[in-house]
């Protein structure tokens, strides 16, 4: 310090944050709010005391201790994550057959949900799981030839994803288009030749096995929907238009519908809409199982975008299927049509159960501002037509339930399905934290997201293909090898059957029109 400056010099004595800094550790945010930028101020060739030296190092280390004991103490409860490498990764399957129809809603889930009743977080995991096997076997891969198809045939898909203990079988997969622009919604590859250049993969059809059957109850059929994990930008340029639905006023939005009814002659898979696809298949395995004198359920499922998509499923099926029982059961879904659709719903028998994040945004959407919190005005105004409004019982969640997961604002990560299944899993009530003997792998969390406090070492976005795709030929050169042809989409078996199929049309009323 030069001792000729006439003016006031500062010593600084700890490069401690200023004011408005935030210190982060393991996942927790510490705000520090005192001793910031400790000084001494001194004037020119003046040396500072000792005893201020001493005591704004001593207040210093008070603060860094204190610091570090609140953070060991809301990160030490997280488990260690090696004390569960030898435990089951599900919870036990109890037979059902005795409340199947309470666990599928007959009752609207009263006093199943808080507290919930263990057969039915079971149940629903395990539905949560399927519309999560939408997006593990989706390839993604702008690079690939078949970008937007499922990387394996339907016979193969559950092996794969390690679901054969599911107790159900894939009969048909699904194939959707749109008619309207929708951004990010349609996967393309970058390749000129490919599979589809208008279609995706967009979910698939299941029933039940025998034993499943005896032990739930009934011969249970499900549609799984593929979702999006798109931004909540992606629902806001949703809110364009409600679309007439049916024969009365019921209306639903318009990108939604479009998803679910488009098809094209030009098209390889969508000669038939995904409607038409999964209607048929619906009622194929409907008359054979209640042919065969077996009660069957239906129940759909879907994540995000495939939550809305199962509500329209739902809607069409009650129309075709008089008597059949029909579930909905969503996660992240966002609202999907006015109060007319939902109380047309309400009275066809649908039970649906919304599962949603309290911070996650896209179940807010379409409609954060005009939505079902108006219809009490509807003394002075009347029923609003184009009102976007929510449909079933929710069951709420809470990030801040689960020592394994980071607090702060991830708006991708929260909105993850599996981020939902780790909740569910370890979901006792509203009122109390995570449950210390939830079963699901909590690694999974951080399949394609970085949702899991950094104690437990997970890397972040760690699912993915070996090498992403490519293998070592016979020369030892890297190459991405080509498909096994069973797993190759086939409008052969996958599209001109449908064509053959809607010459039988089951007698299924077409009940949307684009």
């Amino acid at each position: 310090m030069a001792a000729a400056t006439t003016s006031k010099a500062i010593l600084p004595l700890h490069n401690h944050p200023t004011a408005s800094a935030t210190t982060t550790k393991n996942g927790f945010s510490i705000s520090i709010r005192a001793y910031q930028n400790s000084s001494i101020e001194t004037h020119p060739g003046q040396q500072p005391s000792n005893k201020g030296i001493k005591l704004a190092e001593s207040l210093s280390n008070m603060l860094h201790l204190h610091i570090e004991r609140n953070l060991n103490h809301r990160t030490s409860n997280v488990p260690r994550i090696e004390d569960m490498h030898n435990t089951p990764t599900m919870s036990p399957k109890e037979n059902i057959s005795n409340k199947w129809q309470e666990i599928h809603g007959s009752n609207d889930w009263n006093d199943l949900l808080d507290p919930i009743h263990p057969w039915l977080r079971r149940e629903i995991v395990k539905y949560g799981e399927f519309a999560q096997a939408t997006y593990d076997a989706f390839d993604f891969d702008s690079f690939s030839e078949y970008c937007g198809s499922c990387r394996y045939n339907r016979q193969k898909l559950f092996e794969k994803l390690d679901l054969t203990k599911s107790g159900y079988k894939v009969t048909k997969y699904v194939y959707a288009m749109s008619q309207i622009d929708l951004p990010q919604w349609l996967e393309r590859s970058r390749l000129a030749d490919t599979w589809s250049k208008d279609s995706n993969w967009m979910g698939f059809v299941a029933v039940s096995d025998d034993q499943e059957t005896q032990r739930i109850g009934r011969r249970d059929i499900v549609v799984s929907w593929r979702g999006t994990v798109a931004p909540s930008e992606w629902y806001d340029n949703m809110q364009r238009k409600l679309e007439p639905i049916g024969q009365g006023e019921a209306k639903v939005e318009h990108g939604f519908l479009s998803i679910y009814t488009s098809k094209s002659e030009a098209t390889r898979y969508n000669k038939s809409s995904a409607s038409e696809q999964v209607m048929r298949e619906i009622k194929k395995l409907v008359n054979y199982y209640k042919g065969r004198g077996e009660e069957v359920s239906l129940t759909i499922t879907g994540h995000s975008l495939g939550g809305a998509l199962a509500l329209l499923n739902a809607y069409e099926a009650a129309k075709n299927f008089s008597g059949l029982r029909i579930s909905v059961i969503s996660f992240a879904a966002p609202r999907v049509g006015n109060i007319a659709f939902r109380d047309e719903l309400y009275q066809m028998g649908i039970k649906t159960l919304r599962v949603t994040i309290k911070q996650d945004v896209v179940p807010r959407m379409p409609g954060i501002v005009f939505n079902e919190s108006l219809q009490k005005f509807d003394d002075f105004t009347g029923t609003l037509e184009w009102v976007y409004t929510h449909v079933g019982v929710e069951l709420k969640l809470d990030i801040r339930s689960s020592l394994y997961l980071k607090k702060r604002l991830n708006l991708v990560g929260i909105h993850m399905l599996e981020t939902y299944l780790h909740l569910v899993d370890g979901y006792l009530d509203s009122t109390t934290t995570f449950r210390s003997d939830a079963k699901r792998d909590v690694v999974l969390v951080n399949k394609d997201c970085d949702m899991l406090v950094d104690e437990l070492k997970i890397p972040p976005n760690w699912y993915q293909l070996e090498n992403k795709g490519l293998e070592r030929n016979f020369h030892g050169r890297w190459v991405k090898p080509t498909r096994d042809p069973e797993d190759i989409p086939s409008p052969t078996v996958e599209s001109y059957s449908n064509v053959l199929e809607m010459q039988d049309s089951y007698g299924i009323e077409s009940l949307f029109s684009i």
